[in-house]
């Protein structure tokens, strides 16, 4: 079967691989770095097996690492957002989800939520964003802002993990 990179995984060296893969978990170019460390195979040439791979460097790293990978994010429809300080992923994630289209009031409401969210948890708010509206995303904020520090770490990986399986289905 086909491989869906353009060109397999397994076949780039160290340095291409961390250019090529480095910026799928955002500004945390360690995790490709540490799946090439580990060692490539036929399994890694999927998007599926170089997520599965990517996935579980983060799981495997220190609490302290995975916050700083959390930290990278960005704010959705946020200050950065609005002065076209994202990365090129986020930008056109948060650009699919009709987040640089915010009305004054959307906008408000997401620096008001992006704040208090950031004051309780210690980072910013994740969600996968590729096919949600902005209702449906204030609406998820406005909920998970009500989780404990342990569910809410634990969901915005897993949020953080989703957004790298589309980034990586989409190289």
């Amino acid at each position: 079967m086909p491989h869906p990179f353009k060109q397999p995984p397994r076949t780039i060296d160290r340095d291409g691989f961390v250019a090529r893969f480095g910026a799928v978990y955002e500004h945390s170019p360690w995790i490709a770095e540490s799946v090439f460390e580990e060692g490539l195979t036929p399994r890694h040439d999927r998007p599926s097996g170089l997520h599965e791979a990517m996935k579980k460097a983060v799981e495997a790293s220190p609490r302290d690492q995975q916050l700083a990978l959390l930290r990278a994010h960005p704010d959705l429809a946020g200050r950065l957002a609005m002065a076209g300080g994202l990365t090129v992923h986020s930008a056109s994630e948060q650009a699919g989800a009709g987040l640089d289209q915010c009305t004054p009031e959307e906008f408000n409401r997401f620096t008001a939520l992006n704040d208090a969210y950031k004051a309780k948890f210690g980072f910013p708010f994740i969600m996968a964003v590729k096919g949600k509206s902005r209702g449906e995303i204030l609406a998820a904020f406005e909920a998970r802002s009500t989780n404990d520090a342990a569910s809410e770490f634990r969901t915005a990986l897993d949020e953080v993990h989703k957004i790298a399986l589309f980034r990586l289905r989409e190289l």
